[in-house]
């Protein structure tokens, strides 16, 4: 019988889907180094996403999409436990992170309703960024006492004043992208469906940022998070990464010209 530090405590990781055949058995796999139960929402794969995941175990839930906070929202609800691990289909429980996880349960109900942790970027060349380029992410909470917004576009909450949130050091990795080309699709498709979705900004602050934002968009990227250290492969990134920040507020001036248009016809 395991004892209590090494015993799989009393979690449900979930996870939503679409085509995830890539990496989501080391995803589940790795998630079950500390949840009890996998659950995935699944939007529609036609990969061997199903298939993988549920000859590993885990729990299918098929749904249609329904935004980015509110398929988490279902994923919530369909869930065994109360403690929750909210994952991407590409991102990585390190074996650091896992046995941190468990000692934080070894003794019965940890003593914050929210962790948070670092998420560390593995490109697909070289090794993992795990010093720099980290973005806190609130991932391992009590729905109890507190939910993910009931949203389209925002998946993240955010902990009312007063609540305590705990700091956990070890690493989730983010396998974020296969390649530059991808990363480049990947950021164009974010873009538009966070003009789309998103409330539109004022025309006037919309020119500005196109004016004015791109070099503030990659110089966060490749100074403040740290991507200069990744050499040229860091900067290329951050020159994609910028762009489609920038991106964003072109597709939000094409918005404001169509609505422009419509009043002009009307």
């Amino acid at each position: 019988m395991p004892d209590a530090a090494t015993a799989t405590p009393p979690i449900s990781a979930y996870i939503r889907t679409k085509n995830e055949e890539r990496l989501i058995g080391e995803v589940i796999r790795a998630a079950q180094q500390v949840a009890r139960e996998v659950v995935l929402v699944d939007s529609g794969s036609t990969d061997r996403t199903i298939a993988i995941a549920e000859e590993l175990g885990a729990r299918v839930i098929r749904e249609q999409w329904h935004g980015w906070g509110r398929q988490k929202r279902i994923a919530e609800d369909a869930c065994t436990h109360d403690w929750l691990l909210d994952l991407d289909a590409d991102e990585i429980v390190t074996p650091e992170l896992a046995e941190e996880i468990r000692a934080l349960f070894a003794g019965g109900e940890p003593p914050a309703p929210v962790y948070e942790m670092l998420m560390a970027t593995a490109p697909p060349v070289g090794e993992a960024w795990m010093t720099y380029n980290l973005v806190d992410r609130r991932k391992l909470y009590d729905r109890r006492a507190i939910r993910i917004p009931d949203h389209a576009m925002d998946d993240q909450f955010k902990p009312p004043p007063g609540m305590q949130v705990g700091k956990l050091r070890g690493r989730l990795l983010h396998r974020s992208f296969t390649g530059l080309e991808q990363l480049e699709t990947k950021f164009t498709r974010h873009a538009a469906s966070s003009a789309r979705d998103s409330k539109l900004k004022p025309l006037w602050l919309v020119q500005l940022r196109l004016l004015f934002g791109y070099p503030f968009y990659f110089l966060n990227q490749y100074l403040r998070r740290g991507l200069w250290r990744a050499g040229w492969y860091g900067f290329s990134v951050a020159t994609i990464a910028a762009h489609g920040r920038w991106l964003r507020d072109a597709l939000m001036l094409e918005i404001h010209l169509r609505n422009r248009e419509a009043r002009t016809e009307d």
